[in-house]
């Protein structure tokens, strides 16, 4: 039995490489947030030819990041 998903939804264990548009979904970010995060080097990137490509490893360690500075800031 296979699950079928709305075209807007992105589970992060289909995919190995996502563009900026599919991790402003994820993360529900804009993409001016998304690029501020890239440039500062919070979320790790790859470019393949002009795309600007986040693995779902920096997906992952990303939201660490923020839960661990949440526990911080408690």
């Amino acid at each position: 039995m296979t699950t079928v998903l709305a075209p807007d939804r992105v589970r992060l264990d289909d995919t190995q490489l996502y563009k900026v548009a599919d991790v402003m979904r994820l993360l529900r970010m804009s993409r001016t947030v998304i690029y501020e995060q890239v440039r500062s080097g919070r979320l790790r990137s790859v470019k393949q030819g002009r795309a600007r490509l986040i693995t779902a490893g920096a997906i992952r360690d990303y939201i660490t990041l923020l839960e661990k500075e949440a526990e911080e800031a408690a």
